[in-house]
């Protein structure tokens, strides 16, 4: 019973892998549909022009076949013998057509490419932007950059060459074997032998090629990772002086790489070398075979060299079935590899959902923790009305930014309910919580482009005025005016040009453009100076009276006139009040303060 069983089994799981291999052939199939909408008549051009050509090149081999046997053969055909120009004619007006043919399929092979390949990337980036935070944790920036170009571009030269080619050499197959079986059926019966030896010999490379591409190709990925992350991340590196330690991860990563593609390069050379020589002999062996049929009488000198003609062409189509191959695999692992980010599931961003008609914010005991790790928040239960200044004061990891980013929802609440005007904010739609709530991060992240242009991006049909007004709030107007181009100076990539208090300041002018009824800073004021803070927070109490407004901070000056605060520690509420509450309740934010502050200041602050 037992044995039966296994016998079952082990056929269930086979017929599951060809079942999910055939989902997955659909799903290429249909991607490939998709990704065609606005190229079909190109393709169908490209179609009709490369059988065109087949056909017209497959004529040629009859006509010099024809001209041997009955034209120049003693008794051929007098006028035909006399008048040569007529078929000299005949073929220079047939290369004139293959000509026009080749032109369609070139050109139109280029449009179709690339149209092809436009959609792909649009599709992407377009769900790339849609897909949740959530997922964008999990994937390396470097991967799905080459997702998005290598792989696209694999895609794409499958397609357009070998899928297209797949169609052509059937066609020509067919031309070539018929007038083949036409001159000799025993010549053509013995080429037929050496296709399913080229055929099996491609299949088992094919695999071991499609192996060694995904490889490759993920190798590919983690490189570019490592490029990526050094290029952003070029200030660390060079303020800790990491260039040697960045240099040999590199080039650990980039021997992997290069010691895979050598492997892969190895294995065409091996496919290709071998694939040579069987084809070789296989042209050797029909032609001495139709030598000795022409010499028996069996084949004329015409058919005989039309016949070798054809057999090369037959051969050789059938030899580049291997690239043809080579080139699917790595097509479907780029295929995949594709089909991974266009399968993960976007963010609803419907409009459907209710709005809230005030601002007040509560947490009801809030549970949450990230995939790789336990809990962040536990039991959180707090309540900030309309209106008002709320800090939250914590450790590293105790949950602060983990806070905001729920209430944005950025990720998706797991336990416990968080309410905007008394409604749920699942039954909130994420963009009236996106266009409601506005957050700046501690490290902000700024455009390659005018500082104009990044503070701007909150709202782009704001005037100068306006645009000025919000960074005078945020106190950088006075440096941005400093610059030789004012308003109009690149900022560099990622803000790298600007200090690290002057990108917080544009992003909290960014920020203060929206003019959202909520506004979070969660840490956006670690880079400036106490008194540029104080500042700040003066300007966002006038301009900004009615904004409920959420401080995260780990300096006291910054959360001490808030309405109230917040103290974490590991995710739970350890303390809630005023400042003169919490000062005076002989806990953790008591001890901050001391250390914090001197003795005169803590007197001053106390009274």
């Amino acid at each position: 019973m037992k044995e039966h069983w296994k016998r079952n089994r082990e056929c269930y799981g086979f017929m599951g892998d060809i079942i999910r291999m055939q989902k997955k052939k659909k799903g290429r199939f249909n991607l490939i549909l998709r990704f065609s909408q606005n190229a079909k008549g190109y393709f169908a051009v490209v179609l009709a022009a490369s059988f065109a050509s087949t056909a017209l090149n497959a004529l040629l081999p009859r006509i010099f076949s024809f001209t041997i046997d009955r034209v120049l053969a003693p008794g051929g055909i007098p006028y035909l013998k006399e008048h040569l120009w007529l078929l000299s004619l005949l073929v220079i007006g047939i290369a004139l057509a293959n000509g026009i043919a080749v032109y369609l399929y070139r050109s139109n092979t280029a449009k179709a490419g690339e149209t092809f390949a436009k959609n792909m990337r649009d599709m992407l980036f377009y769900h790339v932007q849609r897909l949740p935070m959530k997922w964008h944790s999990k994937n390396q920036t470097g991967d799905i950059i080459q997702r998005c170009t290598t792989d696209v571009e694999t895609i794409r030269n499958f397609v357009v060459t070998q899928a297209l080619e797949v169609f052509r050499t059937a066609f020509l197959l067919a031309v070539s074997l018929g007038m083949m079986f036409s001159m000799n059926v025993k010549l053509t019966l013995v080429a037929l032998v050496f296709i399913p030896v080229v055929m099996a010999y491609s299949g088992i490379f094919y695999q071991l090629i499609a192996r060694n591409f995904t490889n490759a190709d993920e190798a590919e990925g983690e490189l570019s990772t490592v490029v990526q992350e050094n290029a952003t991340g070029v200030r660390v590196v060079r303020a800790f002086g990491r260039e040697r330690f960045e240099i040999d991860r590199f080039d650990e990563k980039n021997h992997i790489f290069a010691r895979l593609w050598i492997k892969l390069g190895t294995l065409s050379g091996l496919y290709w070398g071998v694939g040579d020589l069987i084809t070789g002999f296989q042209v050797i062996f029909i032609i001495t075979m139709g030598a000795v049929e022409a010499v028996h009488g069996n084949i004329t000198a015409g058919e005989f060299i039309a016949f070798a003609s054809y057999n090369t062409t037959l051969v050789w189509p059938v030899r580049s079935l291997g690239r043809i191959l080579s080139e699917m695999s790595k097509a479907g692992v780029s295929f995949d590899r594709v089909n991974y980010i266009l399968d993960s599931a976007e963010e609803d961003m419907s409009d459907s959902g209710k709005a809230p008609e005030h601002t007040d914010i509560a947490f009801e005991h809030v549970t949450f923790g990230y995939e790789d790790g336990g809990n962040v928040l536990e039991d959180v239960s707090v309540h900030i009305r309309e209106g008002a200044t709320f800090g939250i004061l914590g450790g590293t990891g105790s949950g602060k930014s983990t806070m905001v980013h729920l209430l944005d929802r950025l990720y998706e609440l797991e336990e416990g309910t968080i309410r905007i005007g008394g409604i749920d904010i699942r039954e909130i739609s994420r963009g009236w919580l996106r266009e409601h709530i506005g957050i700046v991060l501690q490290e902000p992240f700024l455009f390659s482009r005018t500082i104009r242009e990044n503070i701007a991006a909150a709202n782009p049909a704001a005037s100068m005025e306006e645009i000025r007004e919000a960074a005078r709030t945020a106190c950088v107007d006075d440096a941005v005016m400093g610059f030789a181009d004012g308003y109009e100076t690149m900022v560099g990539e990622r803000g790298v040009t600007l200090s690290g208090g002057q990108r917080q300041r544009v992003a909290i002018a960014r920020m203060l453009l929206a003019k959202t009824p909520v506004m979070i800073f969660d840490d956006s004021l670690s880079a400036v100076d106490a008194e540029t803070d104080s500042k700040i927070r003066r300007a966002l109490k006038e301009k900004m009276k009615d904004a409920t407004v959420i401080l995260i901070s780990h300096r006291i000056t910054t959360l001490m006139e808030a309405d109230q605060i917040l103290v974490l520690n590991h995710g739970r509420v350890e303390e809630l009040g005023t400042h003169l509450e919490l000062c005076r309740g002989g806990g953790i934010y008591q001890k901050i303060y001391e250390i914090q502050m001197n003795q005169d200041d803590r007197r001053l602050l106390t009274q």
